[in-house]
């Protein structure tokens, strides 16, 4: 793992810390329980109510998890979250009858509950795109970690003579100290909060530790972009070819909607330009057309998110194979170098200009990408640029953004009817197809390109919107060009619940929500809760008998024998999330899910021998909970971090896991009273069905988002939204 990985991973592992005691949890109540029902005589509702304690105070604390992270920040959350860990462990280890029990199980929910709501939401805000799929699965490696060593100790705990649930429980306030600890000590705060508070210099230092870099200055313009949301966003398509031989005679500044990509060789230049009367729309219509022919209700923000990796070549990391060796530069209008002091504490980013206009021979300039300046103080000539995209091309890696993706700027102007020129910025984040249009050999070839020589052109697609970074209002206002908005300023502009009225953010809302809720009804977190009953009632112990071991100490030891055996699963899940993806993950593993469940139900109800029944349903049951984190485990956090506007991520995420922990209780409260009333048989049976309308909801509504910057995900839905609209 490079360096640029490193720091984010090594954050990520320390986050997840807080998952693995939620795993803990999780696998510790369910073998505790046994004991707990029998040492304070509790019935059917008691136990059920012990148990979903911890998911009340879960819901309860969710409600403002995630507007208090857009507050406070996320690593203030996660600090509380290990101190609530901490204390209720030690009551649970006092606990003296079943009221201080629940009052520590709800304090334990509460810590359960932020982590769950923000550890994903951390994660993504951290990571870089090309690995935040496997980062983002972590929480479930580290989760299905914490449960298999819960249930050795156990069943350790439960060979003794009088088995302790009350040091069962309580041990869990020892690893939550270390969780205090890295949390304090170690954590740093999430760069992309930060922007949005306008504590620009903070942001700057935790992305240079995570990335393992100096500049960072690309990936921060980045962060600012990402602070508007809404907006008209359109879909453009555009080729990009050597300068010389896309309209050949003509000067290079000629056209204003041409984006300039410089090669790392002076001298090498390439220009992107619009496609007249063309879109990537187009093409995207016609897919959407066809395949709506057979599937009407498949959503547009699913076509459109498929027509972008359709579109770029399969290489593991979703990279870019051919803008990974340019820079962006945007074109402007002639005005003066403007310098801004963004952060809030009045502190200058070591000494660098942040220019809203440039005079230049070429009329190019490259804010937050590079900021040297020659010694009348413009910005670098045409003849300069091949030095400084060639530092930007070593230290960022081609000033890309992730997934093939490249962020630009460009001026347009536009004659108003009084004959005055109006402009203004627009931004646009520039995406490689794949598709690279033969012609004759090529003329001008750039270093480490693998383009094939008779190829010279490659298609390319653009979304082009409003950008954050710059205010035509304050520009009017500026005699010295255009200027670039505080960050405060952009992030907060009107109430931040107006933005759930976004069309994109309640699409993405329909999706998370969706997801959300049926992941829970499909029965993960019932089947996680009661394992060992579950594993009693269908007859495991005969599978054990010869061990002389009881019917409890059988169970909490399959348990911890298929908790072992969803690790290397998790595994695999990660190695996949960011080449697969989401998507096709969820589309692979949920029909195995369903076929262990209807199996599951068959060996219930048709009796082939008691030995022969406990193995199948025991068999059943570890597939069920393997090829569930291999997918419907962790995609529906990781999509619920990845689509929602920075402004409004924490929010949103809170009222997707709100629903899922609704759902959580509706389903441990429950199953004991369902175990007893319809039996195993009934309850596979729905799960069955439940996660069959799961898949139908993954095909038709669920986008892939591998490999996709943050900013980028918030934008196609916006897009996709406004489509939507139309078809209705």
């Amino acid at each position: 793992m490079g360096e640029k990985m490193r720091g984010a991973a090594l954050v990520a592992i320390a986050a997840t810390i807080g998952n693995f005691l939620q795993g803990w949890d999780n696998a510790t109540i369910a073998g505790a329980i046994v004991y707990i029902k029998k040492d304070l005589d509790l019935g059917a509702s008691l136990e059920g109510l012990v148990v979903a304690m911890s998911l009340i105070g879960a819901t309860a604390i969710t409600t403002c998890s995630g507007p208090l992270s857009d507050w406070l920040g996320r690593r203030p959350m996660l600090i509380i979250s290990s101190m609530l860990y901490f204390v209720s462990g030690l009551v649970m280890l006092w606990s003296p009858n079943v009221y201080v029990l629940c009052v520590a199980r709800l304090l334990d929910g509460f810590g359960i509950g932020i982590v769950v709501t923000l550890v994903p939401l951390y994660i993504s805000e951290t990571a870089p795109s090309e690995i935040r799929g496997l980062l983002n699965t972590l929480p479930q490696l580290t989760g299905s970690g914490g449960m298999f060593l819960s249930y050795c100790m156990v069943f350790g705990v439960s060979l003794m003579d009088s088995p302790s649930w009350r040091l069962m429980l309580g041990i869990l306030s020892i690893p939550s100290l270390l969780y205090f600890s890295l949390m304090v000590f170690y954590l740093p705060e999430s760069p992309r909060w930060l922007v949005s508070k306008g504590k620009m210099l903070e942001a700057k230092q935790v992305l240079q530790r995570l990335r393992g870099r100096e500049d960072v200055s690309g990936e921060m313009a980045l962060l600012v972009e990402g602070l508007g949301i809404g907006g008209e966003t359109s879909i453009q398509e555009y080729i990009i070819a050597p300068a010389d031989e896309l309209g050949e005679g003509q000067e290079p500044s000629a056209d204003k909607d041409e984006i300039r990509l410089y090669g790392p060789q002076e001298g090498l230049s390439w220009v992107a330009k619009p496609v007249t009367g063309q879109s990537i729309l187009g093409p995207a219509s016609r897919q959407e057309s066809t395949v709506n022919q057979t599937v009407p209700l498949m959503d547009p923000v699913v076509t459109l998110f498929g027509s972008v990796h359709e579109k770029l070549p399969e290489t593991g990391s979703n990279r870019s194979t051919h803008f990974m060796n340019f820079g962006s530069v945007f074109s402007t209008a002639e005005s003066h170098v403007r310098n801004e002091r963004w952060d809030e504490e009045s502190l200058q980013w070591e000494g660098e200009d942040y220019a809203a206009g440039s005079d230049s021979d070429d009329n190019l300039r490259s804010p937050l990408v590079s900021h040297q300046t020659d010694s009348s103080g413009s910005t670098p000539s045409v003849r300069h640029h091949s030095t400084l995209v060639q530092d930007v091309v070593e230290s960022v890696g081609g000033t890309g953004i992730g997934g093939g993706w490249q962020l630009a700027w460009k001026w347009s102007e536009t004659e108003g009817e009084d004959g005055k020129k109006e402009g203004g910025f627009k931004r646009i984040y520039l995406h490689e197809e794949g598709i690279v249009i033969s012609r004759r050999e090529s003329r001008v070839s750039l270093p480490g390109n693998d383009m094939p020589a008779e190829g010279e052109f490659i298609q390319g697609a653009a979304l082009v919107s409003q950008p954050a970074l710059y205010s035509k209002e304050l520009k009017d206002q500026s005699s010295v060009g255009p200027a670039m908005v505080h960050p405060v300023e952009t992030a907060s502009k009107g109430p931040i619940w107006a933005a759930l009225l976004d069309p994109g953010v309640k699409h993405a809302l329909f999706v998370g929500v969706g997801i959300q809720i049926l992941q829970q009804l499909s029965g993960i977190n019932g089947v996680l809760n009661y394992t060992p009953q579950i594993l009693g009632e269908a007859g495991v112990e005969v599978l054990l008998a010869n061990l002389g071991l009881s019917s409890n100490s059988a169970s909490f030891l399959i348990c911890a024998i298929a908790t072992l055996l969803m690790l290397p699963c998790i595994g695999v899940a990660m190695k996949l999330m960011d080449i697969s993806g989401r998507r096709r993950l969820l589309l692979t593993t949920i029909p195995v899910i369903i076929v262990s469940l209807i199996i599951l139900v068959l060996s219930v109800i048709v009796k082939l021998g008691t030995v022969v029944n406990a193995a199948i349903s025991t068999v059943c049951v570890m597939v069920y909970l393997c090829f569930f984190v291999m997918g419907y485990g962790p995609i529906p956090n990781i999509l619920c971090s990845e689509i929602f506007p920075t402004r409004v991520r924490g929010l949103c995420i809170a009222i997707c896991v709100l629903v899922a922990w609704i759902g959580d209780i509706v389903i441990s409260y429950t199953m004991p009273v369902m175990l007893s009333s319809i039996g195993l048989a009934g309850i596979f049976g729905i799960y069955a069905v439940v996660c069959l309308i799961s898949w139908v909801f993954v095909f038709l509504k669920v986008p892939e988002t591998k490999g996709m910057p943050l900013e980028v995900i918030t934008e196609f839905f916006a897009v996709g939204a406004r489509q939507a609209t139309k078809n209705e």
